[in-house]
């Protein structure tokens, strides 16, 4: 039987847009480049080598300076290498979101701790760029309309690999909660795996970038919301 990091792997070792996507937008695909595929087949193997059964939580997309060059969720190349202990040739950068987020993890307990309980995913698994600037999927609503199935598709068989469906917690605010929430219940609707609960909670660069003074209050908001799911 496959375990959970298997599933996984599969999953975005394949990722894929089919769809055809507004004029000047382009699609970060950090999984075609071989070293990232080496490094997230380590990454699910340490932490997800097994079928325990996680909840999750779900951000916007990847972008230019975490995933879009690790592959792994709100993790930048520090992170990895600091945090996860995962040797790499990405140099030593850093990004806000990932800061915190492990920050939260630390507080959890530590990655073993934390990615044994959780997963980190995103509504579009893959992220975007336009004019050389990272663009949220809901940024464009051409765009945003277009990727609508294959997000829908990606929820499918990330659901499908065993996911606790009672809570998940959405991480990016108000416009990423609204779409996610929208699109669950559409799920409901159309009898699909979907969420009972949702919890929305404020992105890690919003925090960092305007309420960096109020961090700790935010990092308990997010135990908080990770005790709840």
């Amino acid at each position: 039987m496959p375990t959970l990091g298997d599933q996984l792997c599969r999953f975005y070792l394949r990722l894929n847009i089919s769809a055809s996507l507004p004029a000047g937008i382009e699609i970060l695909q950090p999984y075609n480049d071989p070293e990232v595929r080496k490094l997230v087949k380590i990454f699910f193997k340490k932490f997800y080598d097994d079928n325990r059964p996680r909840r999750l939580l779900i951000g916007i997309n990847p972008g230019r300076y975490g995933a879009g060059v690790t592959g792994i969720n709100f993790t930048a190349p520090r992170q990895l290498r600091e945090n996860c202990g995962i040797v790499h040739h990405f140099g030593d950068s850093s990004e806000l979101s990932a800061e915190f987020i492990y920050e939260v993890i630390a507080a959890y307990g530590g990655p073993k701790k934390f990615f044994g309980d959780y997963f980190i995913g995103s509504v579009s698994p893959l992220g975007f760029v336009q004019e050389g600037k990272n663009l949220n999927y809901y940024d464009n609503k051409d765009l945003q309309k277009a990727l609508t199935p294959f997000i829908s598709d990606c929820l499918d068989q990330l659901l499908s690999f065993g996911f606790d469906r009672s809570r998940c917690a959405c991480i990016g605010g108000e416009k990423n909660f609204r779409f996610l929430q929208g699109l669950n219940e559409v799920r409901k609707q159309q009898g699909k795996n979907s969420f009972s609960e949702i919890i929305p909670l404020p992105h890690p660069r919003f925090i960092m970038q305007y309420r960096r003074k109020q961090k700790q209050a935010f990092i308990e908001l997010y135990l908080q919301a990770l005790r709840q799911a």
